[in-house]
């Protein structure tokens, strides 16, 4: 079956492209920032509680900001945040003091968050039962996409010119985006006008969610994933450039393209990723990634050729960013159509507490112990879920299931 057949929805693709685009003006601030920030004179404890402050805005907002997408429309907050996000990474180059820099990462986090739960909603609302993990790996490969590009980009930009400039191309890439979904994106339809055969026939099969709480308790398994993977993801973004130059003696120049092996393993894998969840089930594929990518972490500390480092990123990213869109699509299939934006609000509020606790804990850990012992933590993390996912097993509508009735053919 052809992707246009199995996604018929002209608004799905259009949110595809909007994704891809940010993805690329996050893979290259997010590529530039740490190199930036160690450039004009920070320490690394200062580099990771900025950091924080990024993730205190994702914090702040991300519990909002469903209730902001259910008063205004997952499509104006999805509009305004782009266009938020564009004006904060374009400030920053031009800051040089900790607190203006702190004010910024906090908004940038705000926006961001604002980003990710209204595209997040408008994926959920406009897939089928069926097809979400599908849906929702194809929306981790147009970021992964931008973030395999991005850190290039980056260094193309860096090769000829000041930092700055690489952030301000951020900004405008962000800015034009916005622009692409104010005039392009529909507003999705409400619970009670979607197509019986689609997201709105779940209301059957899934119970009606009630409080924050019951939902939360729903979505356990994935808040879990998604907290382990910010966490992982702000720490090693962060630190393990730092940790490649100092105890590998990597160029500079080479570990600005690190993220860039972590993307394409995401961008290779997470499609099929998808596909087995959806016929298989969420958690017991998550169970498998988190397994393999913790030994990928543990295995790190022990490579020294560069490109068999490399190769472990790849894996890391095939199996740990996997994770994120197929913990997406469980929540989607657990929770009612109704509270879509609640529970991708929750979801991303766990999204945002592991990147607030990540980096700063890591900095700790790096300071006072070394990178490899910050390694060893982040796969104990990665246990921990793993653990957790066997734990609560079913939570996993596919675990109460028959295997006939498990999943529909790929």
């Amino acid at each position: 079956m052809r992707l246009a057949e199995r996604i018929p929805d002209p608004n799905v693709w259009r949110v595809y492209r909007a994704t891809l685009a940010l993805g690329l003006a996050y893979g290259i601030a997010i590529s530039l920032t740490a190199i930036f920030l160690d450039q004009i004179g920070f320490e690394k404890s200062d580099i990771g509680t900025l950091a924080a402050w990024f993730a205190t805005g994702i914090v702040a907002l991300s519990l909002p900001m469903g209730a902001l997408i259910r008063r205004f429309s997952a499509k104006t907050t999805l509009a305004v945040a782009l266009g938020g996000y564009a004006i904060t990474v374009s400030v920053f180059p031009f800051l040089h003091t900790y607190a203006s820099i702190a004010v910024v990462r906090f908004f940038d986090g705000a926006f961001s968050v604002g980003v990710w739960v209204s595209s997040e909603t408008i994926l959920l609302e406009r897939s089928g039962k069926d097809n979400k993990a599908f849906v929702t790996s194809l929306y981790a490969i147009a970021i992964a996409v931008g973030y395999v590009v991005g850190p290039l980009a980056a260094r193309a930009i860096a090769a000829v010119a000041p930092l700055r400039e690489g952030f301000l191309a951020a900004g405008a890439l962000a800015a034009v985006t916005s622009v692409y979904v104010t005039t392009r994106l529909e507003r999705s339809p409400k619970a009670s006008e979607r197509d019986e055969a689609g997201a709105a026939s779940e209301t059957g099969r899934v119970a009606p969610a009630g409080s924050a709480l019951g939902v939360l308790w729903r979505i356990k398994t994935s808040c879990f994933g998604t907290f382990a993977y910010g966490y992982f993801q702000a720490s090693v973004v962060l630190f393990l450039p730092l940790y490649l130059m100092e105890a590998k003696g990597v160029a500079e120049k080479q570990t600005i393209i690190i993220p860039a092996f972590f993307a394409a393993g995401m961008l290779l894998f997470s499609n099929y990723a998808g596909r087995l969840g959806d016929r298989y089930g969420h958690l017991l594929l998550m169970r498998l990634l988190g397994s393999i990518g913790t030994a990928m972490v543990l295995g790190f500390v022990f490579l020294h050729s560069f490109a068999l480092m490399g190769l472990a990123v790849f894996v890391a990213g095939a199996t740990l960013a996997s994770i994120s869109p197929v913990s997406l699509a469980l929540q989607g299939v657990v929770s009612a159509p109704e509270e879509y934006s609640r529970a991708t609000s929750i979801y991303n509020a766990f999204y945002a507490a592991g990147m607030l606790l990540g980096p700063p804990i890591s900095s700790v850990i790096f300071e006072r112990v070394g990178g490899a012992a910050m390694l060893y933590h982040l796969a104990a993390l990665w246990g921990g879920f793993v653990a957790f996912s066997l734990l609560f097993y079913r939570d996993d509508p596919a675990a109460r299931r028959a295997p006939e009735l498990a999943a529909p053919p790929v």
